[in-house]
């Protein structure tokens, strides 16, 4: 069996890429309204980060050609999702610690 050739590949179109994107974000903003466990609200975020790092990849693809614009920007989101998801769960550590719970409704620490 022969493999085919890089120029037999045909690409895939913008309206794919755009369609996964689109289905991706969906879920994170489903997720992120639906859930009350805040590791699945800060996994719902990681989604919908993702699902605009692969917009900017497909335009910058489509758009740009031999650019690299929409790559550099798509790391800089990448960067700053890990920073995110870093301090994110270390707050939830601690919040873990104090009430022993990750419930969104039970974290009511600026009520009197």
């Amino acid at each position: 069996m022969t493999l085919p050739s890089l120029s037999a590949l045909t690409p895939v179109p913008l309206e794919a890429f755009l369609t996964v994107a689109a289905l991706l974000f969906c879920i994170g903003v489903w997720g992120l309204i639906n859930s009350r466990n805040a590791v699945r609200v800060l996994m719902s975020i990681e989604l919908m980060l993702n699902a605009v790092n692969i917009n900017l990849m497909a335009f910058s693809s489509h758009l740009d050609g031999q650019e690299i614009r929409g790559q550099v920007y798509a790391i800089f989101v990448i960067t700053v999702a890990a920073a995110e998801a870093a301090v994110g769960l270390a707050i939830l550590l601690s919040l873990y610690r104090n009430r022993e719970t990750v419930d969104m409704e039970r974290f009511n620490l600026l009520r009197w």
